[in-house]
């Protein structure tokens, strides 16, 4: 995948998760509950319709504040894919201010641990560069530490 440097952001990690797994977490509302913010914030709902232009909707509560997520599935790989945006809700809907495009990609790695990787696609040089001061690298690498000892307590 081609990456624009301008406009994108990107982390990649190798985590001691089962592709399988890390793909059910990601999947189903009651794991992304567990893990898709940072701690002490919290998904208090999730709605997935897993199918592209099927809704991918989360509400946080940040420091008491409910931040309303509302996005659509672009593509979808089936245990190796998932582009979702905010650009777009449900059935197409353009949005009013999107943010961003995430695209997942999960890949086997040695010792049934999973390549992760995770991109964020910006609009503009500024929006890329507002995610990374917001805390790009340092949030979306608390949500995969949260993801990983979450998904360690489903192993069967």
């Amino acid at each position: 995948m081609n990456l624009d440097a301008e406009t994108d952001l990107k982390l990649e990690r190798i985590i001691d998760v089962p592709r399988q797994l890390v793909w059910e977490c990601w999947t189903q509302p009651q794991h992304i509950r567990q893990f898709f913010v940072p701690r002490p914030h919290s998904v208090t709902a999730c709605d997935i319709d897993l199918r592209v232009g099927g809704r991918f909707n989360t509400v946080f509560n940040v420091d008491g504040n409910e931040m309303r997520n509302n996005g659509v599935w672009l593509d979808i790989v089936d245990g190796k894919k998932l582009v979702f945006t905010d650009a777009y809700g449900e059935d197409w809907k353009p949005a009013e201010n999107p943010f961003m495009t995430a695209i997942l990609l999960l890949e086997d790695a040695d010792n049934d641990k999973t390549r992760y990787t995770a991109i964020a696609r910006h609009r503009t040089p500024e929006a890329r560069l507002a995610h990374e001061e917001m805390g790009f690298f340092i949030g979306w690498n608390i949500v995969v530490d949260q993801l990983v000892e979450y998904a360690k307590g489903l192993r069967r």
